[in-house]
Order: structure tokens, then C-alpha cells, then sequence
């Protein structure tokens, strides 16, 4: 979501001062009406790295959501687009409707996805039915671990400090202004594309802003889909072995900061 400009705040972007210490790559690639698919992500992202590469540097992929790094770790075959099925797709308005139509097409697929989760539904069934062929056949499958020559880190918490953070997190960036931030992108002259409204955070405050919720019960929401996202990316980076894990409970992060330099010199 950092590849949008104007959605800074909730999207924890790098400040200016963190930019210029360390050098940053795929930020404020677009506007926030604009669409970013995983294959423009992972298109943009190698194109990077080989640039990074080509100057003596080490790219450091950093992240985040677990589909959009496999695109790059493991090169996957991103399916082609088929707007006019999506549209289609689109016109039903019930989600549960479209991931049962989904499990009947393709069960694996749906195995693999949130229920409510209606954009990846949506595209799956885009390429089920667009392309003819199974959503889940495309590449050697995310359940499928192949050898690669990035080498993974995984950074993690118990649980219990990982929800403290989230929770202050939000507090932090409403005190910063995500509200006012939230409310410049709703009152734009272009609406959010698909996937910028679907941004944590901003998409409960957006709720806000259209009259549905209260502050408190559009924080108490955001709150709740992070941590259930923060559960989903567990489960989704643990099934990976060639991940190497460090925990960062309070006593343990100068160490991890410590083997984290160490894997970033053997590679």
C-alpha cells in the first residue's frame, strides 16, 4: 500500500529522514485511484532488484503480505486479466455467494482464501472463469517450497505484545492525523481504486466517513481485521521452511538485529 502517494500515515511509509538514511524503492509509485495488482508489484520489484543488483547493492525485500512477496521470491505465474468477467464477478454484491460459486470451481483455491476476503475471490474467479483454467494451477503452487536464492528472515512476537503494538499503533497515527488523511483521500475528486480502499485502516475510517460507524467503533474494527491479518500472516509465512525465524521479544532484538546482519552478508 506504500506504493500510493497521499496514504502516508496509515501506511506507516519510511519519513523523509528514514529515506534519506537508508535508501528506499517502490514508494509513491501512484496515485490512489490507480489499480496495483501482485503482477504489477511483482514486475516492479525485479525490475528494482535488478537495478540494486547492477550497482554493487543487496536489495532487501521487506515485508507484508504474503502473496506479494511469493510473487517475488518465487517468480510465480501470475495469471492474465479478464475485466469484463470481473465486472461481471463484481455485479454480485454478496461475497458468501462468490466464494461458494468459487469452492464449486475451484476448491483448492478456496481453501487457500479468507471467506470474506472478496478481492481475492473476485480474481480467482476472474481467472476461473476468464481464462478456463484453475486459479490454483497457476505455478508450482503456494504450497509448493522450492529451493531459492534469497535467503528469508522472519520477524515475530508473541502474540499478546504483537496486539499492544497494533493497538498503539493506531493510536499513534490517529495522533498524527490518519483521520484528516483518510478524509483529503475520501473527499478526492477521483475515488480509491479497489485494492487502495481495501487498506486496513483506511477502509474502516472511510466507513466512518460515510456515516456507517462511530470513531470508536471504526478503531475498535480496523483493530480486530489487523489482528486477524496479523494472524493470517503467522500462519501463511510459518507454513514456509525456508524461512528462518527470530523472535523479537524485548530481550532478544539487539541479537536478532545481530543475525539478521549475519544472513544479509552470507548472501
Amino acid at each position: 500500500m506504500q506504493v500510493y502517494r497521499g496514504m502516508d500515515i496509515g501506511t506507516a511509509k519510511p519519513t523523509v529522514a528514514e529515506q534519506a538514511a537508508v535508501r528506499h524503492h517502490l514508494i509513491d509509485l501512484l496515485d490512489p485511484h490507480q489499480g496495483f495488482s501482485v503482477s504489477d508489484f511483482a514486475e516492479a520489484a525485479q525490475a528494482c532488484a535488478s537495478e540494486v543488483v547492477s550497482r554493487g547493492g543487496i536489495p532487501v525485500l521487506v515485508g507484508g503480505t504474503g502473496l506479494y512477496v511469493r510473487s517475488v521470491v518465487d517468480t510465480l505465474d501470475i495469471p492474465g486479466k479478464y475485466p469484463d468477467t470481473a465486472a461481471e464477478i463484481e455485479a454480485e454484491p454478496d461475497t458468501s455467494k462468490l466464494f461458494a460459486r468459487l469452492a464449486a470451481l475451484d476448491p483448492v483455491a478456496a481453501d487457500r482464501m479468507e471467506p470474506e476476503n472478496r478481492r481475492r475471490i473476485v480474481r480467482a474467479l476472474e481467472v476461473c472463469i476468464g481464462s478456463g483454467r484453475l486459479f490454483s494451477s497457476h505455478g508450482p503452487g503456494l504450497s509448493d517450497y522450492p529451493k531459492s536464492p534469497i535467503p528469508q528472515v522472519g520477524c515475530d512476537r508473541p502474540r499478546a505484545s504483537l496486539d499492544d503494538r497494533i493497538a498503539a499503533r493506531y493510536d499513534t497515527q490517529m495522533q498524527a492525523g490518519f483521520l484528516e488523511e483518510v478524509t483529503a483521500l475520501h473527499d478526492a475528486e477521483e475515488p480509491l481504486s479497489r485494492t487502495a480502499a481495501q487498506a486496513l485502516g483506511y477502509k474502516e475510517l472511510l466507513m466512518h466517513l460515510r456515516g456507517e460507524v462511530s470513531i470508536d467503533e471504526a478503531l475498535q474494527l480496523a483493530n480486530q481485521r489487523t489482528r486477524r491479518f496479523a494472524r493470517r500472516q503467522q500462519r501463511w509465512y510459518r507454513r514456509d521452511p525456508r524461512i528462518d525465524w527470530l523472535d523479537l521479544d524485548d530481550t532478544a532484538i539487539e541479537n536478532c538485529v545481530d543475525r539478521c546482519l549475519a544472513h544479509m552478508g552470507e548472501c
